[in-house]
Parts: C-alpha cells; structure tokens; sequence
C-alpha cells in the first residue's frame, strides 16, 4: 500500500500565517498613528516659538510701556484661557498708520496673541509674567505660576491641553523675552 503525500500548505499554517500578517498590520497601523500625533504636536509646539518670540519682539518695540512700573504693565499679568471663551476685543485697531499710545499698542498685541491662541492651539493658554523659577524639578515640568519679583525676566509662556485631556497642561514653551 503506497501512502499518498499531497505537498502543501494546511489549515493550521495558512492560519497562523494570516495571524502573523495581522499583527504586523496592527503594529504598522499603531505607528503611523504615533507618528502622526507626533507630526502635530512638533507643529503645535514650532507655531508655539513663532507666537512667544512675535509677542516678545512686539513687546521690546513698545519700549514705553515695558519701561512703565510692573503694576502699570498692561504686558504683565496677562493670562488667557482659551477654555475661558473668545479674548475680548482691542479697545483700538492698531494697524497700519493708526496712531495708538503705547497702552493701546500693548491691549492689541495681547488680543492678536490670544486670538492667535485660541484659533491655533487646542485649550490654550498663554501667560505673560516675570518669573524666576518656572521649573518644576519634582514634576519634570514647567508650572503656570509666576514667581514675580523685579528682578526675575519677563516670560511668556503657552501651553495647550491634549485633545482627550480635560484638565490644564503645563506650558509646554516658556521663553524669556525681557531680562
């Protein structure tokens, strides 16, 4: 009796082959969206720089105002939280040949920011303040408070929340933009 041997694949193997293809499907799905959130947050954070050095730039140009005492400052003390609905409006639209005081000049440049803020970066927040410290070292964090102080630098700091995060996040930057 001659035993008849079929060459081939069984069911068994075509199975875990299949299970195979399948895992490395779900890992390479699981990447691209890794990479993707990411992509966005490395977005988020470049568009972060870019706001913080403008609001600085706008802030060393209107040497008045950040000449003025800390409680005269309409820079200092800013805080916006986006979660907190639309800014408030700019008493004066200083653009152009607009002849603004350097009070009304620093009310526009923090509308624009928050504006800015709110439209670009999901649950925002931006913070201008003078700060010594900012860095959490027990957290591995930057923290929203300010430490205040005349001889701490002025920073601005923003942040933005994850999109499934109900609660602030830190600043995610924080940049010095007076000493």
């Amino acid at each position: 009796m001659q035993r008849c041997r079929i060459k081939g694949f069984t069911l068994i193997e075509v199975l875990v082959a299949m299970f195979v293809l399948a895992l490395g499907v779900a890992g390479a799905a699981g990447t691209q969206l890794s990479s993707a959130r990411l992509r966005q947050q490395a977005a988020l954070a470049s568009e972060a720089v870019q706001l913080a050095a403008s609001l600085g730039a706008r802030m060393r140009v209107n040497a008045v105002q950040m000449g003025l005492p800390d409680a005269s400052n309409s820079y200092l003390g800013f805080d916006y939280d986006a979660a907190g609905g639309e800014p408030d409006g700019p008493p004066v639209q200083c653009f152009g040949a607009a002849d603004c005081t350097p009070s009304q000049m620093a009310a526009f440049d923090l509308h624009e920011a928050a504006r800015i803020v709110r439209g670009a970066f999901p649950g925002g927040r931006i913070v201008v303040c003078r700060d010594g410290g900012g860095w959490n070292a027990a957290l591995q964090a930057f923290e929203w408070t300010c430490s205040g102080g005349a001889g701490a630098p002025v920073v601005v700091k923003l942040g933005w929340r994850a999109p499934a995060a109900a609660t602030a996040a830190p600043p995610i930057v924080t940049m010095v933009v007076a000493g």
